[in-house]
């Protein structure tokens, strides 16, 4: 297959992300600003492509069933875990004749000096193009694994990956169990957006304020995530019904029903509710947050680790398997509480506001989880692998913009 004439020798970044829930899109989105505030962004030329959805019809179908089980029956997420990692359609002929002239357009159209997957379902795809246009050996496959405990998809692990950058040893040891040589696998850290970074109580309270909301008050975050739904708005229902000297934030994601329910249920609250639907500033969110509400997806958790926000995790439902070692390893750190029905959250934050010793402990858990300056690793590790002379080229235009 016919490339572009020529690969510019201005460093290109292509990342391949999906929108399976809101995860991958703000792993793709901290690596992007991890770019633009850690080297010379400016220089740099970034592409960030839904690859899973945007690559056939019927991938995009298989992302459908994924965000309708995460909104609607997150108990059957196990039973769609198992499928794909029984049948593995990132590696099956069948969708590999479909998804390869996408694929290969994005080369042709793009000539990327480094591609950085956020997604299980992309390694196999891509560097199988790779290796067919001949280019494995001059453009790096770099895998971010957004999961970061033991017992995640299958579909991370690939041999053509040249570098895989986890979280944690947990991680690590999961990839060597796939099968992947250790020398191809360093530990960086969670992607986090450096949004996230804590920005201090005065800060906190400047958040209360521009939402509406009473700046020393204690502030709940009830978060129902990227999709919406779940068990958090069972939750949320319960904690309306308590008498409780705190003030509320509802997050209803792109869930415009569960936007309107949430509505009619905080018009009952004896306490003030803010309910938001999708929104882009979720930083602003957990800034302004004493404590957070949310099943333990691996961003999110991070995403609120990171902003010294302890987590009130939903347990009601089993977690899903891609999550539960999250759930372990949080719970374990004593940075969440797990909520194992419903109406227990009443009382998990009464206590959280009668005993501050308790809540002390819970925050300065959130610290212990985290590798610092994460981000930063991750793209130093990515740019590094992008030729010298392009690199060059970035600094010394960065250079004369200065």
């Amino acid at each position: 297959m016919p490339l572009s004439n020529v690969i510019p020798n201005n460093p290109k970044i292509l990342i391949l992300s999906s929108d399976t829930g809101g995860g991958h899109r703000s792993a793709a989105a901290a690596i992007v600003a991890g770019i633009q505030s850690f080297v010379h962004g400016e220089s740099y030329a970034i592409r960030t492509i839904r690859a899973v959805e945007e690559s056939h019809h019927l991938a995009a179908k298989m992302v459908a069933v994924y965000n309708w089980l995460l909104r609607n029956r997150q108990g059957w997420m196990k039973y769609y875990y198992w499928f794909i990692n029984r049948f593995r359609p990132d590696t099956r002929e069948f969708f590999y004749k479909r998804t390869v002239g996408y694929v290969a357009g994005q080369f042709e159209k793009w000539c990327p000096h480094v591609v950085v997957s956020v997604h299980p379902l992309t390694q196999h795809m891509f560097a199988r193009v790779l290796k067919e246009l001949g280019l494995a050996h001059r453009i790096p496959l770099v895998t971010v694994v957004t999961d970061p405990y033991y017992g995640f998809w299958k579909g991370w692990a690939c041999d053509d990956v040249t570098l895989y950058l986890v979280a944690t040893d947990e991680a690590r040891r999961q990839l060597i169990d796939y099968g992947i040589s250790p020398q191809r696998i360093k530990i960086s850290g969670m992607p986090v957006h450096p949004k996230f970074d804590f920005p201090g109580e005065q800060a906190a309270q400047t958040a209360r304020i521009a939402l509406g909301l009473n700046p020393d008050k204690f502030t709940v975050f009830v978060n129902a995530g990227w999709e919406g739904g779940g068990n958090i708005p069972l939750i949320f229902r319960e904690l309306v019904r308590g008498e409780l000297d705190v003030q509320a934030i509802f997050l209803a994601g792109r869930n415009e029903e569960l936007r309107g329910e949430a509505e009619q249920i905080a018009s009952e609250a004896k306490f003030p509710v803010k309910v938001i639907g999708y929104s882009d500033e979720v930083e602003k969110l957990m800034r302004a947050a004493n404590v957070m509400i949310s099943k333990l997806g691996g961003l999110t958790t991070f995403e609120a680790l990171s902003c010294r926000v302890p987590i009130i995790a939903d347990s009601t439902t089993e977690p899903m398997p891609q999550e539960a070692g999250t759930a372990a390893m949080v719970a374990k750190s004593g940075a969440a509480v797990m909520l194992q029905k419903p109406s227990d959250v009443v009382p998990v934050i009464r206590r959280m506001i009668d005993d501050s010793k308790h809540y002390a402990a819970l925050r300065a858990a959130t610290i212990t989880l985290g590798i610092p300056n994460a981000t930063k690793r991750i793209v130093e590790e990515i740019v590094s692998l992008i030729p010298e002379q392009a690199t060059a080229n970035a600094e010394a235009l960065a250079e004369r913009a200065a």
